[in-house]
């Protein structure tokens, strides 16, 4: 079944996905967050090779696409902690699988 623009349904759903995943940090970041809320310090230290800049706008992101929440606590400073959310939650499996999909490949591919 086509969609208005000619698209096949299943294309339109699969280009909806990872456009809310572009980029080469996102699963990273819902990587990090998996094991807990972390603070934007912890989460540029665990996803090795992010900007601050980067990170910070994908963030924003994220949570516009609400695969995370944005908590500020009323402290001085501000602390701010990210965490995901159950809809960003919901990509535990496809992490799992993309994990070891990543681990046959390098030992494919690399040798290691």
């Amino acid at each position: 079944m086509l969609t208005e623009n000619g698209c096949p349904k299943t294309a339109l759903s699969i280009r909806d996905a990872l456009e809310a995943l572009e980029g080469r940090w996102k699963l990273l970041i819902l990587f990090a967050l998996s094991s807990g809320p972390r603070r934007f310090r912890q989460l540029s230290v665990e996803v090795a090779g992010i900007t601050d800049k980067v990170l910070s706008k994908e963030l924003k992101a994220m949570e516009m696409n609400q695969l995370i929440r944005r908590q500020v606590f009323d402290t001085f400073p501000p602390t701010v902690e990210y965490s995901i959310t159950e809809h960003g939650a919901s990509l535990d499996k496809v992490l799992e699988e993309l994990h070891y999909w990543g681990l046959a490949h390098r030992v494919k591919i690399i040798g290691k």
